[in-house]
C-alpha cells in the first residue's frame, strides 16, 4: 500500500497564504545559498523564477498543478568544461498538469524567461500529493461506496481514513487514457497506526480527470482485524537494557570538509544534492592517486522501484508500484530523527521541493553525511616476524525514503580502499489482507473453501496476511572511469577439464570478452555461470601493463518470477536483467520511462535498446537492479527489521598496489 495516514480527504486546506508564510520562515538557511556549480540543486529563488518564466508565458492558473520541478542538467561537457567562478548555465525542468494534459517546460533560469513548453500526449504524470484525498473524497460521495461501507458499520465517516492510489495499469479499453484511482478505507478509530486495519472487500475506481466513481467493488465484507499493531514506545511499554552506552563522538568535528554541495574525504571528492524524483544523487565522483584525481563515477542515483504482490484477489492483484516515478511528487526523501536515523556525529542537509502548485518549500534533514568506525578491518597479516594490522574508517551518506507502508534506507558508503558500496535497506509494515481465519493452527472458518487463507502470503497477526511481493531497485551509474571512453568487458568463469594423466581432473580459467553493443550487455548474475562485470578504460593502464577498471560486485539478488507477458512485469521491464549497458544519453534517466504512472509496457530501458547501439570505447552508461523475494514472517510484525541488499563498485587494475597501505594504526 501507499497512503498517506493525515486524513487525506482533508488535506492541502491550509490557507495557500499561510502556507507560504511557514515555509519561508523555514527557509532562512536554504533560501541565503545560492548555486555555485552547474549541478548544484535549484535554489529558493529559482523555483520562483520557474512559477513566474510560466505564468509570464500564459500557462498558469488557479488549476495549475506540478508533478515534478528540478534541475535541468547541463550536458557532460558543460560540465567538465565549468570551472569555479564561471558562469553556469541554469535551467529548470518542470512537469506540469493542466487538467487531463500533461506538459513538459524548460525554463532558462538566468534570463527567467521559458526556453519550452511542449505537450506530452498519452502519458500520466507522477501522482500528485493531493490527489490521495481529492480521490477519497470523490468516492465517499458516492451512494453505492457509503452504502457498502455502511453495510460494514461505518456509518459515521469520522472513524475512517481513505486514500486514492494509481495501482496497476492493465491495459484494458475503461482505463487507457484514464487517470484513475483505486480508493480503499481503513478503521482509524482509537489506533496510530492504521496500515493493518483495511475495511476489506471493497474499493471504488475514481476517475480523477472527470471526477467521477467509474466502479464500486463491493465484495465480502471481512471483519476488520484487531490485532495489536501500534509501535511507538508509550505503546510498547519497557524497553530493553541494553547495557553501558555506546557513543560516537568526534570532538574536533568530523574528518570531512564540506564546500557548497562538494565534499572532500580523505582521497575522495564528490558532489552530491538530493533530487525531487530520485533522492540521493551523487556526481564527479574522483579518488586522489599520485598527486592526481582520477574520475570513476560522473553520477549515479536510484532509478525506479518496483514491488509487485502477489495476491490475485482484487485489489490486491493490482498493487504492482513504481514508487520512485509514481510516488515522489513533493520530493522521494523523507526527514530523518537526528541521532536516531544517523549517528551523533552526523551532518544533515535539507532541500527545497516544490509543492503541486508549485510553490517551494524546505524538507529538513533529508540526506545525512557521517564517518563511521564499527571495528572493521581495512587490511591485516600476521607472520612469524610481523604483525600489521588497519582498522577501516567510512563515509556514509544516507537518505531514506517513506513509501506508504515502507520505509527505504539508501547508503552511499565510500571506503579507503577506493571501493563505493551502494546498500538499500528495507524496514516499515507489511501490506496485509484481512481474512476470517484467525491464525494459521485455526481451521479455515470458511466451510467449503478450496484454498487455504495463506495461499498467497503468511499470518503475521491474527486475522492478517502478510502478502508475498518482491522488492527491485534500480540504479544508474554512469561511469567514467579515468575518462568517458569506456567499455564494459565481461570476464566468465569457466570449467577446463584437465589430461588423463593430470593428478586434478579441473580448474577454472577466465575468458574474457567485450560486449559490442547493448544486447550483449544484457546480463544476469548466475551461479551456474560466473562472471566478472568490469567498465574498462583501454586507453589507460596500471604500472603491470593491465587497463584500469572498475567492477560491478553483485550482493544477494533476485529475478522476477512472473510471466514475461504478464503486464506489471512488461512495465517494469528493467528487471529482465541485472546489469544494462547504454551509450550516455541526457533523456534517458529513469528506468521505467519518465511517465511510469499508469503506464503502458516497454517504457525506458527496453524502448532504449531496441537499436542496439553501440557501447565500446564510448560514453557508456550502467544501469544495475538489486531485488529480493519477500515471503512475510512473524518477526515482521509490528515493524520488520531493517533487511540490506547491497552492491560494490570495486577498483580492478585501477590503482598499481592497495591504496589503502598508507592507512594508520588507528581508525
Amino acid at each position: 500500500m501507499r497512503f498517506d495516514h493525515a486524513r487525506p480527504v482533508f488535506r492541502r486546506t491550509v490557507p495557500l497564504l499561510l502556507a507560504s508564510a511557514v515555509a519561508f520562515s523555514l527557509a532562512s538557511r536554504a533560501a541565503a545559498q545560492s548555486a555555485t556549480h552547474p549541478l548544484d540543486p535549484l535554489t529558493w529563488q529559482e523555483h520562483w523564477i520557474v512559477l513566474d518564466a510560466i505564468a509570464k508565458a500564459g500557462y498558469a492558473s488557479d488549476s495549475t498543478r506540478y508533478a515534478l520541478v528540478t534541475l535541468h542538467e547541463p550536458e557532460k561537457e558543460v560540465v567538465r568544461a565549468w570551472s569555479p567562478g564561471k558562469a553556469s548555465d541554469r535551467r529548470a525542468f518542470a512537469i506540469v498538469k493542466l487538467g487531463a494534459r500533461t506538459f513538459e517546460a524548460v525554463v532558462d533560469l538566468n534570463n527567467a524567461t521559458l526556453s519550452s513548453w511542449t505537450a506530452v500526449p498519452d502519458v500520466q504524470p507522477t501522482w500528485l500529493e493531493e490527489e490521495f484525498g481529492i480521490a477519497a473524497g470523490i468516492a465517499l460521495e458516492d451512494a453505492a461506496f457509503r452504502e457498502a461501507l455502511r453495510r460494514r458499520g461505518f456509518s459515521d465517516l469520522s472513524r475512517i481514513e481513505c486514500w486514492g492510489l494509481p495501482l496497476g495499469f492493465f491495459g484494458t479499453p475503461r482505463e487507457r487514457g484514464r487517470r484513475l484511482a483505486t480508493v480503499e478505507c481503513v478503521d482509524a478509530w482509537g489506533a496510530r497506526n492504521t496500515f493493518p486495519r483495511l475495511i476489506g472487500g471493497l474499493h471504488a475506481l475514481v476517475d480523477m480527470n472527470t471526477r467521477e466513481v467509474v466502479e464500486v467493488v463491493d465484495g465480502e465484507a471481512i471483519p476488520v482485524a484487531r490485532a495489536d499493531a501500534e509501535f511507538d514506545a508509550a505503546s510498547l511499554g519497557q524497553t530493553r537494557d541494553t547495557g553501558t552506552p555506546i557513543s560516537i563522538e568526534q570532538p574536533l568535528g568530523p574528518g570531512f570538509v564540506r564546500d557548497g554541495q562538494e565534499v572532500r574525504w580523505q582521497k575522495w571528492s564528490f558532489r552530491h544534492r538530493v533530487d525531487p524524483r530520485v533522492g540521493t544523487v551523487v556526481s564527479n565522483v574522483r579518488y586522489r592517486d599520485g598527486g592526481r584525481d582520477r574520475s570513476i563515477l560522473y553520477q549515479g542515483h536510484l532509478s525506479e522501484i518496483f514491488v509487485p504482490y502477489m495476491d490475485p484477489a482484487a485489489p490486491f492483484y493490482a498493487y504492482n508500484f513504481l514508487d520512485a516515478g509514481e510516488y515522489s511528487a513533493g520530493g522521494l526523501a523523507a526527514p530523518m530523527e537526528p541521532g536516531l536515523d544517523c549517528p551523533e556525529n552526523a551532518v544533515y542537509f535539507d532541500m527545497i521541493v516544490a509543492g503541486d502548485d508549485g510553490r517551494p518549500s524546505v524538507k529538513r534533514n533529508v540526506s545525512c553525511l557521517f564517518e563511521r568506525y564499527a571495528g572493521d578491518v581495512a587490511w591485516r597479516k600476521r607472520s612469524d616476524h610481523l604483525m600489521e594490522s588497519r582498522p577501516r574508517r567510512d563515509l556514509v551518506l544516507r537518505m531514506m525514503a517513506v513509501l506508504g507502508n515502507y520505509d527505504y534506507v539508501f547508503d552511499w558508503v565510500f571506503r579507503q580502499d577506493g571501493t563505493i558500496e551502494v546498500v538499500v535497506g528495507a524496514t516499515g509494515i507489511d501490506a496485509t489482507k484481512p481474512v476470517a481465519q484467525r491464525t494459521a493452527s485455526e481451521g479455515d472458518a470458511e466451510a467449503g473453501s478450496s484454498e487455504a487463507a495463506d495461499a498467497y502470503g503468511r499470518f503475521i497477526a491474527e486475522n492478517l496476511i502478510g502478502i508475498n511481493h518482491d522488492h527491485f531497485f534500480s540504479f544508474r551509474l554512469d561511469l567514467d572511469v579515468d575518462g568517458p571512453a569506456n567499455r564494459l568487458r565481461i570476464d566468465r568463469l569457466v570449467k577446463r577439464r584437465l589430461p588423463e594423466s593430470h593428478p586434478r581432473s579441473s580448474i577454472w580459467v577466465v575468458e574474457p570478452s567485450i560486449a559490442g553493443s547493448e544486447s550483449e550487455a544484457q546480463l544476469r548474475i548466475s551461479f551456474e555461470r560466473p562472471a566478472l562485470w568490469r567498465f574498462v578504460n583501454p586507453l589507460v593502464r596500471n604500472q603491470l601493463g593491465y587497463p584500469v577498471s572498475y567492477q560491478i560486485v553483485p550482493g544477494a539478488n533476485a529475478v522476477s518470477l512472473m510471466d514475461p507477458d504478464d503486464f506489471p512485469q512488461r512495465r517494469a521491464g528493467f528487471t529482465d536483467h541485472h546489469l544494462w549497458v547504454t551509450p550516455y544519453a541526457a533523456g534517458e534517466r529513469f528506468a521505467a520511462g519518465l511517465y511510469p504512472t499508469l503506464s503502458e509496457p516497454g517504457r525506458g530501458l527496453p524502448e532504449w535498446v531496441r537499436e542496439d547501439r553501440p557501447i565500446v570505447d564510448t560514453d557508456i552508461v550502467a544501469w544495475y537492479t538489486v531485488g529480493f523475494h519477500h515471503v512475510p514472517r512473524a518477526e515482521d510484525w509490528p515493524v520488520m527489521p531493517t533487511a540490506q541488499k547491497s552492491f560494490e563498485l570495486r577498483p580492478y587494475d585501477f590503482f598499481d598496489r592497495n591504496p589503502a597501505m598508507d592507512l594508520p594504526a588507528r581508525p
